[in-house]
């Protein structure tokens, strides 16, 4: 299955939403995976989707869902050339629940375990509001105004929560079953740990150890998974933090290496610019 992986860039891009015009792009959509959860909503035409062993057919107005490592692929099913929109994402970092609830990654496993439907015709897909909630994240994502992120994770949750209403509404049950492992942290999830400690003084050993593995084993599996290390990918992310405060806001940058977790704000500077080769007050003069 590897040699069908797809690579996708959960530090800079956790969210990516986008038109498929099967006209205008390289198509048939080939059997791959990806660790992100995708989400596609048929916006003209009609195609046949592939995911693991059984096919479905997609019609306007419709939604399917493909769960993360899920191998799928996508084909013309009358010859026509179909038009959708996809949503992907990185459902690890939505892992904001009622305190009664296991988190939604695990939901969604569970979910996929026990077989509940992931196409949606097209009144469920109206119930979902799925029209509505990608027309406003295509909005968003293709112009990038403060609060962006926000905005997309918003109506992503919303998605989410409910689907798992409709599920719950089919027959699911939300028990013992789902929790257990609901906190646990592997390297599939690892990041939203990260996410969580960035301002903190984080030490690979000690994500490791969230992980309950060795460090040579962590590592080994964390390079696998991003492509590369675990501290060069907290380097990133604090990075890409840095990069929004610079946009977004007028901190000064003794205020934004201490919220980012960098040592002080040389180590800041430094970084900034062997990353974006231009120092922060440079970066956030362009921008603007």
């Amino acid at each position: 299955m590897s040699g069908l992986f797809e690579k996708s860039d959960s530090l800079n891009t956790p969210i990516e939403c986008f038109v498929f015009d099967t006209g205008q792009e390289d198509f048939p959509v080939k059997p791959h995976w990806h660790y992100f959860a995708e989400f596609i909503y048929m916006l003209e035409g009609q195609a046949e989707m592939r995911c693991g062993d059984r096919s479905y057919t997609l019609n306007k107005g419709e939604t399917i869902i493909f769960h993360p490592s899920a191998v799928h692929s996508v084909y013309s099913s009358d010859g026509s050339t179909p038009v959708y929109a996809a949503l992907k994402f990185d459902i690890n970092r939505f892992n904001l629940t009622p305190a009664y609830a296991p988190k939604l990654r695990s939901i969604f496993k569970h979910a996929e375990k026990i077989g509940m439907k992931i196409l949606f015709d097209r009144e469920e897909s109206e119930k979902l509001e799925c029209g509505r909630i990608w027309s406003v994240c295509l909005s968003e994502f293709n112009d990038y105004k403060y609060g962006r992120d926000l905005v997309l994770q918003s109506n992503i949750y919303e998605l989410l929560m409910n689907i798992v209403r409709l599920w719950l509404d089919n027959g699911m049950v939300i028990d013992s079953r789902i929790i257990p492992h609901a906190d646990d942290y592997v390297i599939e999830n690892i990041t939203e740990y990260i996410d969580l400690s960035l301002s903190e003084n984080l030490r690979v050993t000690d994500i490791a150890e969230q992980c309950g593995l060795s460090y040579s084993c962590f590592a080994k599996k964390f390079r696998e998974q991003y492509g590369m290390s675990c501290k060069q990918y907290i380097e990133r992310m604090r990075l890409y933090k840095a990069e929004e405060f610079l946009l977004f806001t007028d901190f000064d940058l003794n205020y934004i290496s201490q919220e980012t977790g960098f040592s002080d704000c040389s180590h800041l500077i430094k970084s900034f610019k062997q990353y974006k080769g231009v120092t922060p007050k440079q970066f956030r003069s362009e921008r603007r």
